[in-house]
């Protein structure tokens, strides 16, 4: 696959950023939950910018003991975005992590990737995240703040369905253990 992103991009999960210590990162898009420990692998990093946001990996803000992403996060994490193409194209590199490396990870990369290339389909920005991390299966919430900021009226959530249906299709993710899991707005997404 053709890569279309202006810099070079990682995405991967708390137990794997160790083995990106080497690969010259400019960039970290951290995301945690808000009572985790910061990660030790960053010490190794050399030196780079960082934007710790602190939220749960959920969709909906009904467990008052969760924090669900806010617009205010998703504010930050693009205007962290809007550095990347600060820096000179060969030495930007992005790598942003979750706790798996799945979902607040890869909706939030593919936020990053719609607010640098405007003009790419979402569809496009998607197979890119795919590309970048297989099991992807992006936070609908994260998706949804972000869409209506970049204004993109609902093509990156759409463009996600597909992302839902791909991955239950090929049996990475089972239907009723996400919504068991209070992702079932998702699969309802990916059912339309």
């Amino acid at each position: 696959m053709d890569a279309i992103s202006p810099f070079k991009t990682s995405v991967c999960g708390i137990e794997e950023l160790a083995g990106h210590c080497e690969s010259r990162v400019s960039h970290v898009l951290s995301i945690l939950d808000p009572d985790w420990l910061v990660p030790d692998a960053f010490g190794a990093y050399g030196e780079h910018a960082r934007l710790e946001l602190r939220f749960h990996d959920v969709i909906e803000e009904h467990n008052p003991d969760m924090i669900a992403p806010r617009q205010e996060h998703i504010a930050d994490l693009l205007a962290f975005g809007r550095g990347l193409l600060d820096e000179p194209r060969d030495d930007a590199h992005l790598l942003v992590h979750c706790h798996a490396g799945v979902s607040r990870s890869t909706a939030s990369m593919a936020l990053i990737l719609a607010q640098a290339l405007p003009d790419v389909a979402a569809d496009r920005i998607f197979a890119q995240v795919l590309h970048i991390r297989p099991r992807a299966w992006p936070n609908l919430r994260i998706l949804e703040i972000g869409d209506a900021l970049l204004g993109r009226r609902g093509e990156l959530v759409a463009a996600a369905a597909g992302v839902y249906r791909t991955q239950l299709d090929r049996g990475q993710y089972v239907a009723e253990h996400m919504r068991a899991n209070g992702r079932g707005r998702e699969i309802e997404t990916a059912m339309r």
